[in-house]
């Protein structure tokens, strides 16, 4: 009997009950987005890797939606445009007068990069040879609208210019295919459907900008980030590209604490290769990226976590 018990008691000792879990929201966006499964990958590495935590990635109408969720503490965790997480945060553009101060910048995942595809054949090697071309600038209201004008007017190329068309994503590749348009800009995680299925049945080209673009362009959106379109993610486009892209920040309220927000940041990082594995998106979350990229004022908790790395915080990003 009294071996019965003491088994029993070192099985119970082996069987302790879990510790309860503190549930996390991760706000996202549509489930045909790379906000979800970038959401989603990072809810799987709180889970796995941050003790105590339970994390869920919660599908909403992105980045607009997603500041008010973490101001009114319905999300821990949500990712947002960078433009949107900058007006949040300073209670400018759409946020006037709604000021969110306390959204923190966590890390920036991956850039919307501003891609502009012609056909090999098409004799479009520049931004200025795009002059008399027809182009589409995306869909009406779209970001890839607002993103083309503020490129082409920096490069000195207005509507005037060119024979604009306003098509969507699917719109834009269509028209490229059959010879209706020239040329067609994107702005989008890389790399997105559209253009992956136009480059298996065409010869395509992705436009580089020059550095007196890029910068003339950064001029008129401070928010844009130079990145690099890499070589073989698009069939036939083998070289690294640079363009410029709107970063997509993950960010938390400053209640948060700072323990858990260096947690949440470290896991990350020690495990992005599990992120990538479910988005390629995922490849341009970086450190470097992060300290170059974000708008907003970091958590204190993932300001620890960088300074370990070695890394040298911009006195901006510092809250």
């Amino acid at each position: 009997m009294n071996m019965f018990k003491a088994t029993l008691a070192s099985a119970m000792l082996f069987a302790a009950p879990v510790m309860a879990q503190t549930p996390l929201s991760v706000a996202t966006g549509g489930t045909g987005g790379v906000y979800y499964p970038m959401g989603g990958g990072l809810a799987e590495v709180i889970n796995n890797h941050v003790e105590g935590y339970t994390a869920t990635a919660e599908v909403t109408g992105a980045s607009v939606e997603n500041m008010g969720l973490v101001a009114t503490g319905d999300a821990d965790l949500a990712i947002g445009l960078a433009d949107t997480v900058y007006q949040a945060q300073t209670g400018t553009g759409r946020f006037e007068g709604q000021q969110l101060e306390m959204v923190r910048g966590v890390a920036s995942l991956y850039a919307n990069m501003i891609q502009i595809v012609t056909l090999a054949d098409s004799g479009i090697t520049s931004l200025d040879d795009l002059k008399g071309k027809r182009v589409s600038i995306g869909a009406p209201g779209s970001g890839t609208e607002v993103n083309a004008e503020q490129v082409l007017t920096a490069a000195g190329i207005t509507y005037d210019d060119i024979d604009e068309q306003r098509l969507n994503f699917n719109e834009t590749a269509d028209a490229l295919a059959n010879g209706d348009i020239d040329a067609g800009f994107w702005s989008v995680g890389a790399p997105t459907s559209s253009i992956l299925n136009l480059a298996t049945t065409q010869d395509i080209v992705v436009i580089e900008l020059t550095d007196e673009q890029i910068a003339a362009a950064q001029e008129i959106q401070p928010l844009f980030a130079k990145t690099t379109l890499a070589g073989g993610i698009y069939e036939g486009v083998d070289e690294d590209t640079t363009v410029l892209g709107v970063p997509n920040v993950l960010v938390a309220s400053s209640e948060m604490s700072d323990d858990l927000a260096y947690a949440i940041t470290k896991a990350m990082f020690d495990n992005i290769a599990d992120m990538q594995a479910v988005h390629p998106a995922a490849n341009q979350t970086t450190v470097e990226f992060t300290l170059s990229a974000t708008p907003i004022p970091l958590h204190p908790g993932a300001i620890r976590y960088y300074e370990e790395t070695g890394a040298e915080i911009p006195e901006k990003l510092r809250p």
